[in-house]
């Protein structure tokens, strides 16, 4: 986008979105969970546990939960490091007691996935893949050292050798899956919620310049009484000056500009309230609005109008709709050759848009995806030099997508090198853009249209 200066959160801006209270909380309920289980074991099935040392892992993180609290402040966001070091306490807290109570032969061995899936959900894919190898590494040893699980009789409690190792085996991959799994899904999350964000802010832009009219407006009118009191002053100091020529110029020079910027609040009120080219305006305008700040860009933008110019609708001067169109418009122009056609058409019922190019077209593998966000991929070194500033994310698209589907219009994307078409040349992408036209005509009642030859005119 060239007109909207957004870089997406990164991963370590989120990290820092992360609250300590939130990890202290969630730690007490495992520090809870974990003395429930030992003392169930113990009481009710009578398992000879090393409680000394089980009550020293549980010990130590609530000592550690009890310092957080009492020196950090409630609010305490913690860092990308910070929280990757909360998680490796935890991650060997817990491999410390499962060693304690018969490794991977203890059922409770499952709650390693636990801290591998927060650090995929809230921490950078390095953290990640660092405390994911971790995680691996604890479970290999556990299942092979580890202190036994010992009834009151004496009798060992394991598992047979094939169950143990699909045990390890599948906790392997949980830890792998879930975590690339974890990180996909919370990647989608956040790129969605920065391009609506993104989109918010295109749209907050338009409307304000909008809304510009209307504070002209106001302006206007709040100005118009004092310069009227102005006007006023300045003639009685006129009369009253007669006898000093010299006092009596400034007086008269006074009136004369208050008359002048009487005249020019006059003008700027009639633009900014009585005309409704600010609401609404005709179609081929609106489309020249859209497009005008690609105009100098090197390229040869083409507009056609199908149909009888006379009888084009008036459309409303919806921001979305303009922001949208020039999203779309900035996009042809970037991978445009030289030229780009934007045809507009209309019939009783709908109004559409195509927008087309003679560049290469969209890359066919990506048709199908094309209006989501942040769609990367490797450009090669011709991209890079054509675009040395282009980041490819898709943003520009998704935000037209977005802002145009608001508006009530349906788009579609294709390539049209196949197609028969006017141009003349080969036609690279199309985009299409449909309303219905109650949706956007600024008239009351649909207006009979004749089709007639295609006007064209190029700026």
């Amino acid at each position: 986008m060239a007109d909207l200066n957004l870089r997406p959160f990164s991963d370590d801006r989120r990290a820092n979105w992360i609250r300590l209270r939130t990890l202290i909380v969630l730690r007490w309920f495992a520090i809870a969970g974990q003395l429930a289980a030992i003392t169930v074991a113990q009481k009710m099935y009578g398992l000879q546990l090393e409680l000394g040392l089980c009550y020293l892992a549980i010990g130590a993180s609530a000592i550690a939960n009890l310092v957080a609290t009492f020196i950090f402040p409630e609010n305490k966001r913690l860092t990308e490091s910070q929280n990757m070091l909360t998680v490796l306490f935890d991650l060997l807290q817990l491999s410390f007691l499962l060693f304690l109570t018969g490794g991977l032969h203890n059922p409770f061995a499952l709650l390693m996935l636990g801290p591998v899936t927060i650090s995929a959900a809230v921490l950078t894919l390095r953290s990640t893949v660092f405390l994911g190898g971790t995680a691996i590494i604890l479970v290999s040893l556990l299942a092979q050292f580890n202190f036994p699980l010992r009834t009151e009789q004496g009798f060992i409690l394991s598992m047979p050798d094939v169950f143990l190792f699909g045990n390890w085996i599948a906790l392997i991959i949980a830890i792998v899956f879930i975590s690339a799994y974890s990180i996909r899904i919370t990647s989608e999350i956040h790129s969605m919620s920065d391009a609506l964000s993104a989109t918010q802010m295109a749209l907050s832009r338009e409307q304000k310049l909008t809304d510009l009219g209307g504070v002209v407006a106001a302006a206007a009118h709040e100005l118009g009484t004092p310069l009227a009191t102005i006007k006023l002053a300045s003639g009685e100091l006129y009369d009253e000056l007669s006898d000093r020529s010299d006092l009596q110029e400034d007086a008269a020079l006074i009136r004369e500009q208050a008359d002048r910027c009487r005249d020019i609040l006059r003008d700027m009120g009639r633009a900014g309230k009585d005309d409704l080219h600010l609401h609404q305006a005709p179609l081929r305008a609106v489309l020249e609005e859209a497009a005008e700040p690609h105009m100098d860009r090197g390229k040869e933008i083409i507009f056609q109008i199908i149909g009888p110019e006379i009888a084009q609708p008036t459309i409303l001067r919806k921001p979305e709709i303009i922001h949208g169109v020039r999203n779309l418009i900035q996009n042809a122009v970037d991978f445009a050759k030289s030229q780009i056609w934007v045809e507009a058409s209309w019939a009783q019922d709908t109004i559409s848009l195509r927008i087309m190019d003679d560049g290469n077209g969209f890359p066919p593998h990506l048709l199908g995806r094309i209006g989501d966000p942040f769609m990367k991929r490797r450009r090669s070194a011709s991209e890079k030099g054509a675009r040395p500033g282009y980041e490819g994310m898709g943003l520009g698209l998704f935000i037209a997508k977005t802002l145009l589907e608001r508006s009530g219009a349906e788009l579609s994307f294709a390539n049209g090198r196949e197609e028969s078409s006017s141009q003349g040349g080969g036609i690279g992408a199309v985009v299409e853009v449909k309303w219905l036209r109650r949706q956007i005509d600024a008239l009351e009642g649909d207006r009979p249209v004749t089709k007639g030859e295609n006007q064209r005119f190029a700026v």
